[in-house]
């Protein structure tokens, strides 16, 4: 299989989130059909629930990799998933705080329509941080069927603030 470009964003708002990220990246890049390109700064962001911003929940840490790999979208995923499993995540409630989650933001050119992954991310052209993330590492970054995401990043920025 040919190598494609991947993006991942990935937070937390729960534990140790900065040295959880910092693990789950190494874990990513030990990965022998993974190579991590980029990697982003970290950002904070107020917590996202199902009804909307909540400040009153820990502030989540996020931040954006791109990546070239040789696995298939869904082995991406599986492997995910598999270290976000490993670091505590628990999947009990939609939009609930947790210590890590990843999600795979494009994979090359391609659309994916399935049930358990939908490339481009959906949500993802509304999200300052991904787009903010994504854009300090790659400023000609275009989301495919959104736009340049440096251009729609920008509107949203002051939603995210950098944490390092």
């Amino acid at each position: 299989m040919a190598e494609v470009r991947a993006v991942i964003a990935y937070g937390g708002n729960l534990g140790d989130v900065r040295g959880t990220i910092a693990a789950a990246l190494e874990l990513i890049a030990s990965h022998p059909k993974i190579e991590l390109i980029a990697k982003s700064s970290l950002y904070e962001s107020h917590a996202v629930t199902e009804s909307g911003v909540d400040p009153s929940k820990p502030n989540y840490l996020n931040g954006v990799a791109v990546l070239k790999t040789t696995l298939k979208p869904k082995k991406l995923l599986r492997f995910l998933n598999e270290i976000e499993n490993y670091f505590g995540r628990i999947r009990l409630q939609r939009w609930a705080s947790r210590t890590l989650d990843i999600d795979i933001i494009s994979y090359g050119s391609e659309l994916i329509e399935k049930k358990s992954l939908v490339v481009p991310h959906p949500r993802a052209k509304d999200r300052a941080f991904v787009l903010v993330p994504w854009a300090e590492i790659d400023p000609e970054a275009v989301l495919l069927g959104a736009g340049k995401v440096a251009e729609l990043a920008s509107p949203i920025a002051s939603e995210v603030w950098r944490s390092e």
